[in-house]
């Protein structure tokens, strides 16, 4: 018969435990396995946040420095380590063959990645959410140096990618690795992953603020005390280890006057037009998202990861020579700082010249890390959003002459709204641009702007141009931080009172006829007035009964492995021993006067507590 039963009612034959409610003391908790770990003292997690913190700060120093080098060595046939991204690249003694150099590069990446780790492909920062969601914050060491060799030359020699996704996946290895050799939970090793990532960028950008909320935002399946600490250590260690090197500067100079937000009442028709800025930022963060992937899949039916990788670069150097030949410039070769920079004083002219910047650097983004390269997402973000708002602003100019727009201004807020809408990180938009400009008047434009944006991608494309990869992998993340809100109820609100409560030595049979037209699910069995088991009813069990013995009795089927719980116990409690204990599920007990028997007053199975948990959710839908 107990090969009719389903897996959730299979009867546990043959044990007379008892378990006696009068108790109050909860039922011992097992040993802690090699898979769980006792956790680590939060003070001495803080400590190694703090290690986490220089060791990427310095990670971020190499990184730069690796990138300069191989610049310098493949663009000017020069052995230096000093390069400014923020100054136009002079024209390259090979002439034409600058067309190669990128290819150069691309073999390069791809043998390194290919050999050491397949996962340092890409912009980073996909893979590192897909660690902390799916993997219990783990990932191997190997790929800390792999991404830095493998995003340095890839950078280095012309990919239209960034510095930020590689440095954020280089400090999350870092915090992984450390929570490897160190013994923890996965939760605190997660929150060392977490405290990398925004370390990483932290220390590239100079923007510590920015750091914490992007961890916090992207990285942080849970906020805490215990989790916020290590990750604001980390994050600020690395932004004093970066400015040690780097200095204080912010990443972008901005004019004096920019003229972002005149305080007077003509200015709610330029926030009007920032948030119509807003809007084209949403479209063009789509679009990005989508011709990344676009471009994944196209480059995916190219045979040969080598030559696949050539032909993307290739069409990347022949764009920058063309750009170089007609314009000047290199313009969308790596990080794409000076083209931001010289955006942002103005220095570039022309609304069509700018918007061709911004489709070329997104069409030069999605060809290097869709053929194979190695970089990140967020500095080309930033390029298309500057160009795209000073656009924007010299299309209004033109069309309403002596308009309240400044194409600066626009610029800067364009970058905002794309790195909000792309990467779905709106408060780490605002902060990081601020922080990245030292200039406040552009904040409220900013979140204005932002919020466009972002809603406007939510409407065009659900996921972000980091978590359309994982669920294209069939590996969705959450898409919002909920509070465990159905935490705080205790068991009384949890529990379903349709319970029946029998004796051991009543028949299946005679239950069901006594019960019938009463609805009910479950059945506490009893035995010499103590609890003795638990039971189930559903249609497969009532099948394999019907099949089998006439008189079988509640105590033979009853299951043991259950918990007993008080009225006031909160939730938390519940799931916990409910989960250590391997129990199917818990009977909830009133208080006890004198000598008068327990009162069972219902019962707590896990489809209760999925139902607590949906309503509670229910409240702020994702």
């Amino acid at each position: 018969m107990a090969d009719d039963l389903d897996q959730s009612d299979e009867a546990v034959l043959g044990d007379t435990r008892h378990v006696r409610v009068a108790s109050t003391q909860p039922d011992p908790a097992p040993q802690a396995d090699e898979d769980s770990p006792a956790p680590m003292a939060l003070p001495w997690l803080c400590c190694l946040a703090f290690v986490v913190g220089i060791v990427t700060g310095l990670g971020a120093v190499i990184f730069r420095g690796l990138i300069g080098f191989v610049h310098n060595v493949l663009f000017l046939g020069q052995f230096s380590f000093a390069y400014d991204a923020s100054i136009f690249t002079p024209a390259a003694p090979w002439g034409a063959f600058v067309i190669l150099v990128p290819v150069v590069g691309g073999l390069a990446v791809t043998w390194i990645v290919s050999n050491f780790a397949p996962e340092a492909k890409g912009h980073g920062v996909p893979e590192v959410m897909d660690a902390i969601y799916y993997k219990r914050g783990v990932i191997r060491p190997v790929v800390a140096v792999v991404k830095s060799i493998a995003s340095a030359l890839a950078i280095g020699s012309g990919a239209a990618v960034g510095r930020e996704g590689p440095i954020i996946q280089i400090g999350s290895a870092l915090g992984s690795t450390l929570g490897q050799i160190m013994r923890m939970t996965p939760g605190q090793r997660i929150t060392l992953v977490a405290a990398g990532a925004g370390a990483g960028i932290a220390a590239t950008f100079n923007t510590p603020i920015g750091g914490v909320l992007f961890a916090t935002e992207l990285m942080m399946p849970e906020i805490s005390v215990n989790t916020f600490l290590p990750v604001a250590i980390a994050t600020g260690t690395a932004t004093f280890v970066g400015r040690l090197f780097f200095g204080a500067m912010p990443a972008f100079f901005v004019p004096q006057q920019l003229g972002a937000m005149p305080n007077q009442l003509g200015s709610a028709v330029t926030l009007i037009l920032y948030a119509l800025l807003g809007v084209v930022a949403g479209v063009a963060a789509t679009l990005l998202v989508r011709t990344l992937h676009w471009a994944e899949d196209a480059f995916d039916r190219v045979p040969g990861r080598y030559f696949r990788h050539a032909l993307g670069m290739l069409m990347v150097g022949v764009t920058m020579y063309l750009l170089w030949r007609n314009a000047g410039h290199y313009y969308i070769e790596g990080v794409g700082y000076a083209t931001i920079q010289a955006t942002l004083y103005g220095q570039l002219q022309g609304g069509a010249f700018l918007l061709m910047l911004a489709v070329f650097k997104m069409l030069a983004t999605s060809i290097s890390l869709g053929s194979g390269s190695s970089g990140g997402v967020f500095s080309p973000s930033l390029f298309i959003g500057a160009t795209l708002g000073a656009s924007f602003a010299s299309l209004i100019s033109m069309v309403w002459p002596g308009a309240p727009v400044s194409a600066p201004a626009f610029a800067m807020v364009g970058m905002g709204a794309m790195v909000g809408g792309g990467t779905g990180a709106a408060m780490t938009a605002v902060a990081m641009i601020f922080e990245m400009t030292r200039d406040y008047d552009i904040v409220l434009p900013m979140i204005i702007a932002v919020a466009f944006s972002l809603g406007v991608r939510r409407m065009l494309s659900r996921e972000s141009i980091y978590t359309l990869k994982l669920v294209r992998r069939g590996h969705p993340i959450p898409t919002a931080l909920h509070a465990n809100m159905f935490l705080v109820q205790n068991a009384a609100q949890v529990m379903e009172t349709d319970v029946f409560v029998l004796d051991a030595d009543t028949p299946f049979r005679d239950m069901l006829a006594r019960s019938e037209g009463v609805p009910f699910r479950h059945v506490v069995v009893t035995k010499e007035q103590e609890i003795y088991g638990v039971l189930r009813i559903n249609t497969g069990l009532r099948r394999a009964v019907s099949q089998g013995e006439a008189d079988i009795t509640l105590g033979v089927l009853a299951q043991r492995n259950f918990i007993v719980v008080r009225e006031n116990e909160v939730a938390f409690s519940v799931i916990t021993r409910l989960w250590k204990q391997h129990a199917v599920m818990a009977v909830v007990v009133g208080g006890q006067e004198g000598h008068d028997p327990t009162r069972v007053l219902g019962v707590i199975a896990k489809e209760h507590i999925a139902d607590s948990v949906a309503s509670s959710i229910r409240i702020f839908p994702g």
